[in-house]
């Protein structure tokens, strides 16, 4: 069972982006000291949703305050950057870590960053399994060519290669069956979003499963990412993020912005509020641990990242951050070493 700790640099009204920062990697540093196992880090551009433009910069940034956790990005947008360039990145931080970078990668969404930065929606629309290829060939091979629809150019020696042998480990965002498949064919885990709940979830690990043994790959590893916050009682907990997420949510989601002039699709923020209070683990210690330990049980996965910034505030995420470590990771982690996991992935 490994637990980590899911950070989105989100900025709430009122704060600057020095705050949000600065905030990130002191829950990082927290999420060491309470025993989490990795720290994540996300990537958005041009919205509040998340101010971290660039999650391996973060990551970097991460590795360097930090001693034991993994820190990984959760995840970086393929669709935006040139694939090789990711992937020499990845392999530096793996080398100069030792070994305590996970890459995970997301195809994106139809936004504007796809105009700003030149890729085009043809990337996003077709070019992410072209893309994904070329991130694991020059992460496994000493020397790098392509010749597809995307990537076009003669033979290099990619440099440095990774301390990781055969790669750094690598996940893959998967929202819809036909990624799962992707990953699966790939034999690359999953990480699972925190907007879905076990059903969901366990649908795609059914459909990954399916694919995995159709491909004859390996399967497992696969994360899940969960809001969790921890209060004296569940009514407590489920208030103050029912206050304060759409506060979050409301001007963070309208930074979703479509690069064909396409109308948005709004989402409500107290709706969506409500609805990750009530698949989250969300409430007393006893509870959260309940919680994600039914997620283990339900899907088998048995890693787990945990969006803790929830409530808004620097101090109540360090002050969760703690909670988690001392009242819920180990009751979490007994309740799974006691209970075999059929499936566990």
């Amino acid at each position: 069972m490994r637990v980590g700790v899911l950070l989105l640099a989100a900025r709430f009204p009122g704060q600057s982006d020095e705050e949000v920062l600065a905030a990130a990697v002191d829950a990082a540093v927290a999420a060491e000291r309470a025993g989490f196992d990795d720290v994540w880090v996300a990537e958005h551009h041009f919205m509040s949703y998340g101010v971290c433009p660039s999650a391996v910069t973060l990551a970097a940034y991460l590795l360097g305050r930090t001693e034991r956790v993994a820190v990984g990005t959760a995840v970086s947008v393929l669709s935006v950057q040139h694939p090789v360039a990711l992937a020499e990145q990845a392999a530096l931080l793996d080398q100069v870590s030792g070994g305590r970078f996970w890459l995970g990668v997301g195809r994106g969404g139809p936004w504007v960053d796809l105009e700003v930065f030149g890729t085009g929606l043809d990337r996003y629309e077709s070019g992410f399994a072209e893309g994904l290829d070329l991130l694991m060939g020059a992460l496994t091979r000493e020397r790098v060519s392509a010749a597809g629809p995307a990537f076009a150019f003669r033979e290099v020696a990619v440099v440095p290669r990774p301390r990781t042998c055969p790669h750094p480990p690598v996940v893959v965002a998967a929202t819809s069956a036909a990624t799962a498949r992707l990953a699966a064919a790939r034999g690359l885990p999953m990480l699972l979003g925190m907007h879905i709940g076990d059903e969901a979830r366990r649908e795609l690990v059914a459909g990954y499963q399916a694919a995995v043994e159709h491909c004859r790959r390996p399967a497992g590893g696969h994360i899940a990412a969960v809001l969790a916050y921890v209060a004296d009682t569940r009514v407590q907990a489920q208030r103050v993020l029912r206050v304060e997420l759409p506060r979050w949510l409301g001007p963070g989601l309208a930074g979703y912005v479509p690069v064909d002039g396409r109308p948005a699709q709004a989402r409500d923020p107290e709706a969506y509020a409500e609805m990750l209070c009530q698949i989250s683990p969300v409430g007393t210690a006893a509870d959260c641990v309940e919680i994600m330990a039914a997620t283990v049980e339900r899907t088998g996965i048995r890693h787990l990242i945990v969006m803790a910034e929830g409530a808004g505030d620097p101090v109540r995420t360090r002050e969760n951050i703690a909670r988690l470590g001392a009242e819920v990771l180990p009751g979490l982690r007994e309740r799974v070493s006691s209970r075999p996991v059929p499936g566990a992935g």
